[in-house]
């Protein structure tokens, strides 16, 4: 019997309209756990890295966490894996909600959609009954309206449904995922599911899960929670609100825009924002907040409310939650109703949040710098708010200028041509990133922006504090009760970690500390991602509810995969590097490692070519950032090398195995 996952997939291939549910093997679980452990396997084996984006051969994997649809609470991600049209690389992104469990519900631990459909349509999966469904009608239609009109065609109101807006069925390279109350939004996927003729995945399950030892299991869910309480009414002191208490940015539970204005710059504006604040605007966004904000919710299985449901007089009720409240606002220079308003109507287009404002930005950046000019942008209004609502409707219908900006700031500027590139810079690896502009240089900072191949700082940073206490009295007491941290060491870095000059060196922690201290905060993320579990009970939050010591209790007991703390990183280990193999073979390399240029405004050039150098070895990597045969032969992904091999990634970097070599040492 198999625990905590169903044992099967549902193949779909939409060429050919043909439909198969495939047993999966147990092993696979053990050494990638499943989610995106499993995601990163399945594209390695089917996606050669000749292909592009829009291939029929390209893959779109829904794959649920190992521990989705348990008791464990806060487990309800999915995460959504392909080739990104805007990266060219290995996206994987997560939506929360209720989706994951129904799936398993229905009997499958991951849905894989192969080829194209001749026709817009949708799926329904209801338990064992699959079918693909025309959706013509659905053309054009909202993402969240698409999902009320399923769920009324069905006659079936519990159906959980994912769903594309106009911006996915146009192929706007940052489409998102739309899912009730969560979003799959970062590096196009939704584009994805455009192009192979979904509109949207509606499931309703009702089949049991299996669990290896319910009372240990539930024993551990009952501390969990325990803690989770403990938490709400014990928030940390001395960090800013939103991370202070558990769960994904809770934006829209508490008013704390005043330091995000002034310390972001959001979208491309230079202009910084300190002037902007004070007790007048303060009050009307608090205002505008408490009136549009109809109720706070939750996902799955889970006691936090981080999001909200927004209803705008005349327009369609829609949930919203983490920084897309502030995303469009601060893009325009605008105010939160402003904000609250055009994220209406770009999560029914099914928009990324983070990228849409700011090519929205770029692209007044390029018509007020003369790059662009008013042929570029005929009939756009004159006022502020009014230009973005233009740009909005453009971009995903693909009308003129909006055509190139679609592709997102990297390949517009590209296309653009005139000194363009110069604005658009704020991506990492040609996807933007959520807008900082800081001070000097944070060499933690430094490297999870670089290296890390969710291409999203948010979902890379975590446990450990973003900057060191003022005094060493703060940071003692914040020690005394930090039993998450997987080593005492990562204590001792931090009573070490004292406040620096905006002039002096970051000396401390020192390269070796980085390093130590970004491969734990990025293994909690990779861990959740498998797991399915959501990063503000766990990875992203200081002192979280689930940590290194107890996670795998809950593998054990529910999975019935015995898991150690040690097995469990060496997993965790096995897939992130097997993701970046991925990667490595479309192109990746080090030269592409780099934060966005103007992200902080003094950088220490020779420090961070010696955290990268660092940091790859660190990993396993050699000096452009590929992993080497010795690594992978620890990790088991022997089969990876033999790829490596044939395909001559190592042979031009010096120090790396040559082909002659390996082929010496199979012969042994």
């Amino acid at each position: 019997m198999r625990y905590a996952e169903t044992g099967y997939n549902l193949e779909i291939d939409l060429s050919r309209g043909n439909i198969e549910r495939v047993e999966t093997d147990p092993g696979e679980t053990e050494l990638y756990l499943g989610g995106l452990g499993t995601n990163a396997k399945i594209l390695w084996d089917r996606v050669p890295p000749e292909t592009d984006p829009f291939s029929p051969d390209n893959l779109l994997i829904f794959g649920t966490g190992l521990l989705c649809g348990t008791p464990a609470i806060g487990c309800n991600r999915t995460i959504v894996t392909t080739i990104s049209p805007q990266t060219e690389l290995m996206a994987f992104s997560m939506m929360g909600g209720f989706w994951a469990p129904e799936l398993k519900y229905a009997g499958y631990d991951k849905v894989i959609l192969r080829g194209k459909s001749p026709n817009l349509v949708y799926l329904w999966i209801n338990n064992d009954r699959v079918e693909i469904r025309d959706a013509s009608h659905l053309q054009g239609k909202g993402a969240v309206e698409t999902q009320e009109l399923i769920r009324q065609e069905l006659k079936e109101p519990k159906a959980q449904v994912a769903a594309i807006g106009l911006a996915g069925e146009n192929r706007v390279y940052f489409a998102s995922i739309e899912q009730g109350r969560s979003s799959a939004s970062r590096q196009g996927i939704g584009a994805v599911m455009g192009d192979k003729g979904v509109k949207a995945i509606a499931v309703r399950g009702t089949k049991d899960i299996n669990v290896a030892r319910p009372a240990e299991f539930i024993e551990h869910c009952n501390e969990v929670m325990k803690y989770i309480q403990f938490r709400e009414e014990n928030l940390i002191p001395g960090v800013i609100p939103i991370l202070a208490r558990l769960g994904s940015p809770q934006e829209m539970a508490v008013h704390d825009e005043q330091w995000h204005t002034e310390n972001f710059m959001w979208g491309n504006s230079r202009q910084r924002r300190r002037e902007y604040w004070n007790e007048e605007i303060a009050k009307a966004w608090s205002e505008t907040l408490d009136q549009m904000r109809t109720r706070l919710i939750s996902c799955y299985n889970c006691p936090l409310k981080c999001g909200a449901t927004i209803s705008v007089p005349g327009r369609p009720t829609y949930m919203m939650k983490c920084f897309s409240k502030l995303t469009y606002t601060m893009a325009a220079m605008s105010d939160l109703d402003f904000g609250l308003k055009i994220a209406g109507r770009a999560t029914e287009y099914g928009v990324d949040g983070y990228s849409t404002p700011q090519v929205m930005a770029f692209a007044l950046e390029l018509y007020e710098a003369g790059i662009l000019t008013d042929q570029d942008f005929p009939g756009m209004p004159s006022e502020n708010e009014g230009r973005f609502y233009w740009l909005l409707d453009r971009i995903v219908r693909r009308e003129g200028i909006g055509d190139v900006l679609a592709n997102g700031t990297y390949w517009a500027a590209k296309q653009i041509g005139k000194g363009a590139e110069a604005y658009a810079h704020n991506n990492i690896k040609k996807h933007e990133q959520l807008p900082l502009k800081l001070g000097m240089l944070n060499p933690i900072y430094f490297l999870m922006y670089c290296t890390g191949e969710k291409i999203n700082i948010t979902q890379i940073e975590g446990q450990f504090p973003q900057g060191p206490f003022p005094t060493r009295e703060e940071r003692e007491t914040f020690v005394k009760d930090w039993f998450q941290v997987p080593d005492e060491r990562f204590k001792q870095y931090f009573l070490d970690w004292e406040l620096r000059g905006e002039n002096s060196m970051p000396f401390y922690p020192t390269v070796e500390m980085c390093c130590d201290i970004v491969d734990w905060q990025e293994r909690m993320h990779y861990i959740d991602d498998a797991l399915g579990m959501c990063s503000g009970l766990s990875s992203f939050h200081l002192k979280p509810p689930y940590h290194i010591h107890n996670i795998p209790k809950f593998i054990s007991s529910g999975a019935g995969v015995e898991m150690d703390e040690a097995k469990l990183s060496l997993a965790a280990k096995r897939y992130r590097t097997l993701v970046r193999a991925n990667n490595i073979r479309r192109g990746l390399r080090r030269a592409d490692e780099k934060p966005p240029e103007d992200h902080w405004k003094k950088r220490f050039p020779e420090l961070e070519e010696k955290l990268l150098d660092e940091y790859y070895k660190f990993k396993g990597w050699n000096h452009e950032g590929i992993p080497t045969k010795e690594a992978l032969h620890e990790l088991g992904l022997d089969y990876v090398s033999e790829d490596f091999v044939k395909r001559g990634i190592w042979t031009d970097y010096e120090g790396s195995p040559a082909e002659e070599t390996l082929a010496e040492e199979e012969k042994k």
